[in-house]
């Protein structure tokens, strides 16, 4: 009777906490992060940081007829840092900071998620003025309506509850609600407006001097060494986010101490960061000697063409070591912050694109499939100057490839609508082949000047496999010395090597230690 007692009771306690706001308190001693950890997002910091400033002296701002926020939305990219943001706005703020994920409101029953708003925000008022972080709001703050649900649909009475309570007529003052998401626009528009979220903070992806700024607060905790160059790895990762910079100096330090390393040197940083953007190594692949050669070949035409355009991007690195789907690649270094694409850039681009197809055709006297990739840029590059960039003469500035957000609730990315005729695409598709046609012909001419020098690197790339940007530029000018590549190799190789430990000094009468193996001593577990 005691043990059905008790289950009956518990039963009962649990379903009457049903509805209780799953939100937790997160207290100064348990969050240590502050504006100090988070770099690349200024703007972003400044927004949050009044808020902050807000919470500590709201008479600064109420004085002159100033009101708080009631909601700030932080909008960007899967990686950017916008929990990471959030975190340090509770380490900054000596208020109460609850934190929440969109999903914890989404049951089963109709109704519940509708309870847990009202419990969050009304546990809440009791610490105002305080912060509310929400995670995911795309999971209960997708468009109304969809058809899916009617009226009585779970989700839809959570959000209608979340709209209240942000702004309904008992406001909750002095509670602000920070919201994340990386898909804006599935959220509701009345879950938009000013009075609900009267701040949308983007948090873009890091320009080269944001990733440097990140780089190095993640380097406080890892030991490296002076070779290790910070910019360098921040100029060759463009579009990489906060977290994959952090985890590139992590694989950094893991590679390290797998090779025995007191510190992490140049030569894993960018191991590390090729592994993260393009995959790892694939030395196990058994690949035939001819098509070894012929991917050489491929990717000493890239390298060539990339050289001696006028306004390609600097050449980084070239390897014929499989990563991924491809059995070999060459790196380019952007010199600046890619805002815009000029013409004359893009020109250069192509040809450096079909540079691989001719080095094929010259050198092999055949053409293999691992053009594929580039074709497909190329192509896609060509068509987006002439039909939404407007740099063809003939065509004009014309837009001609428009997309259309039509279905993009239904979690399509926007469709492309056909708004000229069927003689316009012939023009559309006589215009691309020609831009490629002329790329190819340009890079044809490149690789038959430099004939002496595309040899040379596919010789060095069969021998050593990856050729890094002082060799490239060695090969080109003409001063190539094999025996300065191998000093340089093997003076990486030994750099920040740890010392084996000394052999232990055994007695003459105790050939052995101890408890150690062969001896009549006991060993203790």
């Amino acid at each position: 009777v005691s043990l059905s007692f008790l289950v009956e009771s518990s039963i009962g306690a649990s379903s009457m906490n049903f509805g209780k706001s799953p939100a937790r308190l997160l207290t100064k001693d348990r969050n240590k992060v502050t504006f100090k950890d988070v770099a690349g997002c200024d703007e972003a910091k400044e927004e949050l940081q009044e808020i902050v400033e807000f919470l500590r002296d709201p008479t600064k701002f109420t004085a002159l007829g100033a009101k708080i926020p009631k909601g700030v939305l932080c909008i960007g990219a899967p990686g950017t840092g916008k929990t990471l943001i959030a975190k340090a706005v509770a380490g900054e703020a000596d208020r109460p900071f609850f934190f929440i994920s969109g999903s914890d409101f989404v049951e089963m029953f109709v109704g519940v998620g509708a309870s847990r708003i009202r419990d969050m925000f009304a546990e809440a008022r009791k610490c105002s003025p305080c912060i509310i972080f929400m995670d995911e709001i795309d999971a209960v703050g997708r468009h109304r309506g969809g058809g899916v649900g009617g009226g009585h649909d779970e989700r839809e009475q959570t959000l209608n509850q979340l709209l209240v309570e942000m702004d309904g007529f008992d406001p909750s003052e002095g509670i602000i609600l920070i919201a994340a998401t990386n898909r804006p626009d599935v959220l509701d528009k009345a879950l938009l407006r000013p009075g609900r979220f009267d701040r949308r903070i983007v948090i873009d992806l890091p320009d080269v001097k944001g990733r440097m700024e990140i780089l190095k607060v993640h380097a406080r905790k890892i030991k490296m060494d002076a070779s290790v160059d910070l910019m360098d790895i921040a100029r060759n990762t463009p579009g990489a986010s906060g977290a994959d910079l952090a985890n590139i100096l992590n694989e950094a330090a893991l590679l390290a101490a797998r090779k025995g390393r007191s510190a992490v040197t140049n030569l894993e940083a960018r191991e590390a960061c090729d592994k993260v953007r393009y995959g790892k190594e694939r030395r196990s692949l058994e690949i035939d000697a001819n098509e070894k050669k012929t991917t050489a070949y491929h990717e000493s035409g890239h390298a060539i063409v990339g050289l001696f355009v006028k306004y390609a991007d600097p050449v980084d690195k070239v390897t014929i070591i499989p990563r991924g789907f491809s059995l070999g690649a060459t790196h380019f270094m952007p010199k600046k912050n890619r805002l815009s694409y000029w013409k004359r850039e893009l020109l250069d681009q192509l040809a450096v694109l079909m540079g691989g197809r001719v080095a094929e055709e010259v050198f092999v006297g055949d053409i293999s499939s691992g053009a594929q990739m580039d074709i497909t840029q190329a192509t896609k590059l060509a068509r987006s100057m002439v039909c939404e960039w407007g740099m063809t003469d003939s065509l004009g500035t014309v837009a001609y490839d428009e997309r259309s957000d039509s279905g993009m609730y239904l979690g399509s990315a926007g469709m492309q609508e056909r708004t000229y005729s069927d003689e316009t695409a012939k023009y559309i598709d006589g215009e691309v082949r020609k831009i490629i046609d002329e790329a190819h012909l340009r890079a044809t001419e490149i690789i038959k000047e430099h004939r002496d020098q595309v040899q040379l690197m596919t010789e060095m790339l069969m021998e050593f496999e990856t050729l890094d940007r002082k060799d490239v530029e060695e090969i080109s000018k003409g001063v190539w010395d094999i025996a300065n590549k191998r000093a340089r190799l093997k003076a990486q190789e030994e750099l920040q090597k740890k010392t084996p430990p000394p052999a232990p000094i055994l007695n003459k009468e105790q050939p052995f230690p101890p408890g150690a193996a062969g001896t009549s001593e006991p060993q203790q577990v």
